[in-house]
């Protein structure tokens, strides 16, 4: 078997979908789950969005499109992240894809070599493992600490960046844990990079359902030679299944970027990109009503969580996620995971799913409705109470 494909045949999948399954198995028998193991809005595409896709169709725009993205998304998606973070970059740099993730692959591609190191979060997204191992790259985990809120720090980086490091990647606020870098560690870690020669990818995916100040590596001083700034419309616009994303990447990486796309999917849809169009340069209330919405829940849900005995949860600074410890509980966080799955009728993913940080937490998504998470809490808690006899 050729070296990639079997490199592809060890790589995971992604958890959250595995229990995603299982909770549907026991759906199909008649028992009733209650999900909180995918991280996506539970809102809808606002109206505009989806009629600017419908107009697009209407009007033919079914063709090919230029590798990079349509210029009137790329001009808007320059002059966004100009309004957001204050760098003043050209539509040249944005690269438009097909969702996020080929940002985060095609940053591996284009700057490490086999056996190179990527330093990564742990816990943290599991693709970026994945990816990392795809490429023939060798991961770093660098650790989250329950201590310091779950946020990256420059210190633990510089410890595990050795000579072979060629990229960090750095996720704020963060899957799975809604923690947000502070101002100084973001400045570090720039430095610490131009230092070390690193390249820098900041995965802020979440950046816009941040409930606080939320520094970002991209907007750091000297950062713009060497860091990717991954976004997309997943999140902030209730657009997963659009699949849309974009990169603004270096000058020296725009080249190799284009050819990745033109290599892979071609292009986004014209229609898609009409979307995403509307949704930045449209109605912005959506965006907020959403995450003040989001906020309400976490709040609820971390009380809610905080009064259960055997568990600590607590308060995320961004995204839709909470990590609560419960190690109180005396067993490893993938058979509380399960137990509460088969017991309870909760689908939650263990934190061990995240790396092996991750022990002795669960995450919890709360992009479900106030009665779902009221409903779930209140079975989680006495499946607790029940099984602590």
């Amino acid at each position: 078997m050729p070296a990639l494909a079997a490199r592809a045949g060890q790589l995971g999948t992604e958890s959250a979908f595995e229990v995603l399954a299982r909770a549907q198995a026991l759906e199909a028998q008649g028992r009733d789950v209650l999900h909180l193991e995918i991280g996506e809005p539970d809102f809808p595409t606002p109206p505009h969005v989806v009629a600017a896709a419908r107009r697009s169709l209407e009007a033919g725009e079914t063709r090919y499109v230029q590798s990079a993205g349509v210029p009137a998304l790329r001009s808007a998606i320059a002059a966004h992240v100009r309004q957001r973070h204050g760098v003043a970059v050209g539509p040249e740099r944005v690269i438009v894809t097909a969702g996020a993730k080929p940002v985060l692959l095609f940053t591996i591609l284009a700057t490490v070599d086999p056996g190179d190191e990527v330093l990564l979060p742990d816990p943290g997204f599991p693709i970026y493992e994945s990816a990392v191992r795809f490429a023939g790259g060798v991961p770093v985990p660098v650790p989250l600490r329950p201590e310091n809120a779950f946020r990256m720090r420059a210190e633990d980086v510089a410890a595990r960046s050795g000579p072979r490091a060629r990229l960090l990647i750095c996720n704020s606020p963060g899957n799975p844990t809604g923690s947000v870098i502070g101002e100084e560690d973001a400045r570090k870690l720039v430095a610490l990079a131009a230092e070390r020669d690193m390249w820098l990818l900041s995965d802020e995916i979440y950046g816009r359902l941040a409930y606080g100040p939320a520094p970002s590596l991209f907007a750091q001083p000297g950062a713009e030679a060497r860091t990717v700034l991954l976004d997309g419309f997943s999140k902030a616009h209730a657009m997963t299944g659009w699949r849309l994303g974009y990169g603004v990447v270096p000058p020296a990486l725009v080249e190799t970027f284009v050819r990745l796309m033109v290599n892979s999917v071609s292009c986004v849809p014209p229609f898609v990109q009409a979307a995403g169009l509307a949704a930045l340069t449209g109605p912005q209330d959506h965006v907020d009503a959403m995450r003040a919405e989001f906020r309400r829940r976490r709040d609820f849900l971390t009380d809610a969580l905080n009064a259960v005995p055997g568990l600590r949860c607590g308060v995320p600074d961004g995204a839709f996620y909470v990590f609560p410890d419960v190690r109180a509980l005396g067993r490893p966080s993938a058979e509380v995971a399960d137990r509460l799955l088969q017991e309870a009728g909760v689908a939650v993913l263990p934190g061990t799913c995240f790396g092996p940080g991750g022990e002795g937490h669960l995450r919890l998504s709360y992009a479900a409705s106030p009665a779902t998470l009221a409903a779930a809490v209140s079975q989680i808690g006495a499946w607790v109470r029940a099984s602590r006899g």
